[in-house]
């Protein structure tokens, strides 16, 4: 590393014994910074970093280094799965290179930065402040908006953590528009107070994130009183007694960069400010020549010791992260990264020995890795590299100081804020004899090539100056995809289902008009047949006797605290582990009672509203996209938590996860979790369950009656186009014998009762292994073969299943546990009411399990479909 001694002296030291200003903390402090000062009106020192490739020239290895190790360590800090959901964002103009290279580091996050440049046509995502910067504004300008939405970490990277400030500025913007959970701050040192890392703690508890902090070093700066008047006092001084030295224009002699020759009489010397306002310094070689014509460009005449040098930039690649860098931009850049490198080796003179890449403002990553790619080709060639910079900072030629030299030049990229002063520091007078100005080519104006222009400037104190032109990426707006048509908002009751409007949103299409119901029997031989689906059709609603509708009652006087036990637990496990402030999406219509049971309990135990909408899944149809659609456009898809009431082999486990892959191919909507969190998972097909015993969920035993009066859904050509959800029907005519809100009240009231029984089980099922196992699909496949079906779709396991089949399919017999008890008292009640055998079996996984009539036509019953006793 390129420290900050020179021959045992310090480069803060001039500014530490004029000012009293101390550096506490890490022994790497004074090796990775220097002091210089400033006219600032709100801080006079300024750190000057060793490693960042700003002010000082260093060799690209390190300053690509540093910044990739800081990546390292994230992605360390992170974990894998979190770093590749990771957002890294950095500031301009200073850390924009080293934000590109901590995403480097952690692999797959996208970046971003800030920028002082707006774009027309770039629509603004954001902004803040920088209060102690001489210039303060700062643009977000991603090209896809996105890029800022999600739940992944946010990493911000700065140069210096000083007071916290900047990114209390960032986060409160980014908070109030893209809210996380997670924030991580990225610096080269971490030179907060006390007093300043409380602030950003207390900030962090204020929004309810977590934020990290990643430094390689970390102090801080002491500053006695009255510092700011002292060092305005020391910098006015020194550039009033050059103005009236009445020096020439240019900068210093041709030095070595770790042997600056002697300082000036006085206080050390200065390369100070001439009458003009421009740079003086000894050992002046002369001023810049006027350039002549290039004959090449009409509009850009150039020096006549400068040559150009075509980099053959990838078509299309942005220069950098202002408007956003993506993993496969990345991988583009490294392939083409050799042969820009391989040009630019062609082009140097064949005695060049000592060369600097110099790049350009916000333009800080391209002309890195151009010149760390060119520290590789070129053999017996040390590279340097920094960039030309907006801040004014006082120059004075002494070892103890970190900015020895300073070339000033006028703006050459018409910036938003007016003409104005830029600056080179410490690369006049280094003994470079070539420069490379990597510029973009919004840059390459007749002022970059005019005789007071920096290339002119460059000219006078190196023999060689080469110039590379990165395009400059402006998006194009893409070509949008044909627009689905407005989607409508969720039905919700009294006008669709008996539920309260807040307990769900019903995202479907009302059908109730039309005629769907057919014979039970009837639908099943079309089903069977191939000539109709399960959901172009509808049962005709079960209506229960008195005897079974005391059986219901009876059911759920005895299970309701166990179901609040089981829907406290898997809303815990939602909380924890998949969302705090989770989208409850029920699968319709079973999973919607659980949903609702779900969003009481969050609202119970943590004050929490819940949105919460139920949506159509159809086995081997799929989920509802357009359902989908919405909720993308309403929700971050990652808070999305799908739900169910029940499983049973896991088909419409499997059913989700495939549709929902299908839909991220076709719509590129990412973030949909396949995961469903269901009251009871007897299949060990899901992660997210209240219990895995396969008992009585009351809401099984009846249809519409206990789910809001909701059909099941519906998926048919005619009546559900591409644009349309999935449709249903509300049975007004059932209200006198609708148990809805009855069901979901006698849950609920036990909540209170089982507060510590749903802790300790969620405790239990957090700390404990709930990969599934997936024991239920292959018992129902041995069955399957057993009783000679030979289709899983017409086994249904588990009580919920069994239910189903009891009530809207042609069951052919019941398989139970032997020695079940209660749980089954309804499945045998509707058995005998139907004329299906129960038999009961030794060895069975679940409580029970429903056979599908595997060859019905109407009046045959049996595994071969021909007998006919029914």
């Amino acid at each position: 590393m390129n420290k900050a001694v020179n021959n045992g002296v310090w480069s803060g030291s001039w500014v530490a014994e004029r000012l009293g200003v101390q550096l506490v903390g890490d022994d790497e402090l004074t090796q990775m910074l220097g002091l210089a000062l400033r006219r600032n009106p709100k801080r006079a020192h300024l750190l000057v970093s060793n490693v960042l490739g700003k002010h000082v020239p260093q060799s690209p290895s390190v300053v690509y280094g540093a910044g990739f190790a800081l990546g390292r360590r994230v992605r360390d800090l992170l974990g894998d799965d979190e770093a590749a959901r990771a957002v890294v964002l950095g500031y301009a103009e200073t850390a924009t290179g080293l934000g590109h290279s901590v995403a480097d580091g952690i692999g797959l996050a996208p970046y971003l930065h800030s920028t002082r440049r707006p774009v027309a046509g770039v629509a603004r995502a954001g902004g803040f402040e920088e209060s102690h910067s001489h210039a303060t504004s700062h643009l977000l300008l991603p090209e896809d908006p996105a890029l800022l939405v999600g739940d992944g970490p946010l990493v911000l990277v700065d140069d210096e953590f000083s007071t916290g400030n900047t990114v209390l500025n960032t986060v409160r913007d980014l908070h109030e528009r893209y809210p996380r959970r997670r924030y991580v701050v990225v610096a080269l040192v971490d030179m907060r107070s006390a007093k300043d890392a409380g602030r950003l703690e207390e900030f962090a508890r204020e929004i309810g994130a977590r934020v990290d902090l990643v430094a390689a070093a970390s102090g801080t700066v002491r500053l006695p009183e009255g510092v700011l008047e002292k060092g305005q006092e020391l910098v006015a001084r020194y550039e009033a007694e050059s103005a009236a030295a009445g020096r020439s224009s240019s900068a210093a002699a041709s030095w070595p960069v770790a042997q600056f020759p002697a300082p000036l009489e006085g206080d050390g010397g200065v390369a100070s400010l001439g009458t003009d306002g421009r740079t003086s310094a000894p050992g002046v070689r002369g001023t810049a020549r006027p350039a002549p014509h290039d004959p090449h460009s009409d509009d850009h005449p150039t020096h006549p010791h400068v040559t150009r040098v075509e980099l053959c930039w990838p078509p299309g690649l942005p220069d950098g992260g202002r408007h956003g860098f993506t993993s496969a931009q990345r991988t583009r850049l490294e392939g083409a990264l050799p042969a820009m490198a391989a040009r630019l080796a062609e082009a140097l003179p064949a005695d060049a020995r000592r060369v600097h890449v110099l790049g350009f403002e916000e333009l800080m990553y391209a002309p890195l890795r151009l010149a760390r790619e060119l520290e590789q080709v070129a053999e017996g060639v040390d590279v340097r590299y920094s960039t030309t910079t907006r801040s004014p900072v006082l120059a004075v030629d002494d070892p103890g100081y970190a900015i020895r030299t300073r070339l000033v030049f006028p703006a050459h990229d018409d910036p938003a804020d007016g003409p104005g002063e830029r600056y080179v520091y410490n690369v006049a007078g280094a003994g470079f004899d070539t420069v490379i100005a990597v510029v973009d080519s919004v840059a390459d104006t007749p002022e970059l090539h005019a005789p007071e222009g920096l290339l002119a400037q460059l000219a006078a104190h190196a023999p060689h100056v080469l110039l590379a032109v990165v395009p400059s990426y402006v998006p194009v707006p893409a070509a949008l995809p044909e627009r689905h048509p407005m989607l409508p908002e969720p039905l919700r009751g009294p006008a669709f289902s008996s539920y309260a409007p807040e307990e769900v949103g019903w995202l479907l299409q009302d059908l109730s008009d039309v005629t769907l119901e057919a014979p039970t029997e009837e639908r099943e031989e079309a089903i069977q047949s191939g000539g109709a689906h399960y959901a172009e059709s509808l049962p005709v609603e079960y209506q229960p006797s008195e005897q079974y509708q005391a059986l219901f009652h009876a059911a759920l006087e005895e299970s309701a605290a166990r179901l609040a036990q089981a829907a406290g637990a898997v809303t815990e496990l939602v909380l924890a582990e998949r969302s705090p402030r989770p989208v409850l999406v029920s699968l319709a219509r079973a999973g919607t009672p659980v949903g609702i049971l779900m969003r009481r309990w969050a609202q119970f135990r943590h004050g929490l509203e819940l949105p919460h909408y139920a949506v159509s899944i159809v086995r081997g149809r799929g989920i509802d996209a357009n359902a989908l659609r919405w909720l993308a456009e309403h929700h971050d898809p990652r808070d999305v938590v799908f739900v169910d009431g029940w499983t049973g082999k896991g088909a419409i486990t499997r059913e989700l996860a495939s549709a929902l892959a299908e839909f991220e191919k076709s719509d590129g909507i990412t973030g949909f979790d396949p995961e469903i969190a269901v009251l009871a998972d007897p299949g060990s097909c899901v992660r997210t369950y209240g219990t895995r015993d396969d008992y009585l969920i009351p809401s099984a035993c009846l249809n519409s009656t206990v789910s809001g009066l909701i059909s099941r859904t519906v998926l048919r050509a005619d009546l559900v186009g591409p644009h349309d959800y999935h449709g249903a029907k509300f049975y007004r005519e059932l209200a006198d014998a609708d148990v809805s809100v009855a069901f979901l009240d006698a849950v609920s009231a036990r909540f209170p009762e089982v507060v510590d029984a749903v802790d300790a089980t969620a405790k239990e099922l957090l700390s404990g292994d709930r990969a599934p196992t997936w024991e239920g699909w292959a018992a129902v496949e041995r069955i399957s073969e057993e009783y000679g079906i030979h289709d899983v779709n017409l086994v249904k396991p588990g009580v919920g299943e069994t239910t189903r089949v009891l009530l809207r399919r042609v069951p052919w017999k019941i398989l139970a546990r032997a020695g079940a008890g209660a749980d089954l008292d309804h499945v045998r009640l509707l058995a005998e009411q139907r004329g299906v055998p129960v038999e009961e079996v030794a060895e069975l996984p679940y409580t029970c399990v429903g056979l599908i009539h595997p060859k019905y036509t109407r009046g045959a019953t049996g595994a071969d479909g021909k007998a006919v006793n029914v």
